[in-house]
């Protein structure tokens, strides 16, 4: 397999994690985003939407959307599993997953951050704050729910690291680097710190990568 990703990419951390998780080998592919090498003609033929992470699989397809590759890694290769095995659980677990993969992360992607810079001529303050502004909403939210449900454990849900928790890292990753105080979130923290006790989340930090700067 080859996955195509990007260090500091969030949805390329995620598939990292899962493939750790799973203890599964891949070739890693590059591709810088803010040389634009994401939008250059040969990736865009693997992957039109022109985003990372991409997944060649050794069936010859190829796999885009960090949460539809991380299923299919799940399906696959079901041990250990990153899903829980009832209904219910799965549910939950993937609408926190969601809850980052659609609703935080999209609103701090880089190319919605630019489009803010060159279409609206905000600058870089103005920037920060509106990244700060909606992941502050999205990680209210996200904090309750995990303070208050009675399904998590260790980890976003239980005491085995699943689907949840590789958004959720990437997501406080990110938050620290526009310098978002993570205080008011003590679950989420808390969870954080039993994750990247893990080989497989520690290995996956973007600063870990061979393409980081």
């Amino acid at each position: 397999m080859r996955l195509h990703g990007y260090w500091r990419s969030s949805a390329a951390y995620r598939v990292r994690i899962a493939l750790n998780l799973k203890g599964l080998t891949v070739e890693h592919i590059f591709r810088h985003l803010r040389h634009g090498e994401q939008s250059a003609p040969p990736y865009l033929s693997l992957n039109p939407q022109g985003l990372v992470p991409a997944l060649e699989t050794d069936e010859g397809a190829v796999l885009t959307q960090s949460l539809a590759i991380v299923e299919w890694l799940d399906e696959t290769r079901p041990l250990p599993p990153l899903l829980p095995p009832d209904p219910l659980g799965r549910a939950r677990v993937r609408a926190l997953a969601l809850s980052v993969a659609a609703d935080i992360h999209p609103l701090g992607n880089l190319r919605v951050l630019r489009d803010l810079k060159t279409r609206f001529a905000a600058d870089q303050p103005a920037i920060d704050d509106w990244y700060r502004h909606w992941s502050r909403l999205g990680l209210d939210a996200l904090e309750t729910r995990l303070a208050r449900e009675p399904d998590t454990g260790r980890f976003c849900h239980g005491d085995m690291p699943g689907l949840a928790d590789l958004c959720l890292i990437p997501q406080l990753y990110n938050a620290r680097r526009f310098a978002l105080d993570l205080a008011p979130w003590p679950t989420l923290t808390r969870i954080e710190a039993v994750c990247l006790a893990l080989p497989a989340f520690a290995d996956a930090l973007p600063e870990a990568q061979p393409d980081a700067e």
